[in-house]
């Protein structure tokens, strides 16, 4: 059967992996799961990303991060979703948490967290939160 939503898919992975306290995930690859990757990582959600051909399908492993024994990440959501698209302009895209979270978004410029996208002065597709 068809995955719906890719993106959705790999942050419940995440989501998952930390509250089972695990090293690293596996979630299949894909351009746009790399970039959000990159955003987590650049952001210090995740301690990195890296390409794990071993399987049939390449797929992409996923190295948690934790602090003191707690997951980095407290709280992770897909805010777009396929039955319900969320654009946002550069000038309203939602804070998180008072700045403390992050808001990753689909540009024309790729994927960026909410500070870079009103940096460039982009808006676009909202993705996912993350605090």
């Amino acid at each position: 059967m068809a995955m719906t939503d890719p993106v959705g898919d790999m942050l419940t992975r995440i989501r998952n992996g930390q509250r089972a306290k695990k090293d690293s995930v596996l979630s299949p690859a894909s351009k746009l799961r790399a970039n959000v990757l990159e955003v987590l990582q650049r952001e210090g959600y995740i301690r990195g990303y890296s390409e794990d051909a071993s399987g049939k399908h390449p797929a992409l492993r996923i190295e948690l991060k934790y602090f003191e024994g707690e997951p980095a990440i407290k709280h992770v959501a897909r805010v777009s979703k396929p039955g319900r698209r969320v654009y946002s302009g550069s000038k309203e895209l939602p804070s998180i948490r008072n700045g403390l979270g992050i808001t990753i978004v689909s540009t024309p410029k790729g994927v960026l967290s909410d500070a870079e996208a009103r940096a460039e002065n982009v808006g676009g597709e909202v993705l996912a939160e993350v605090f």
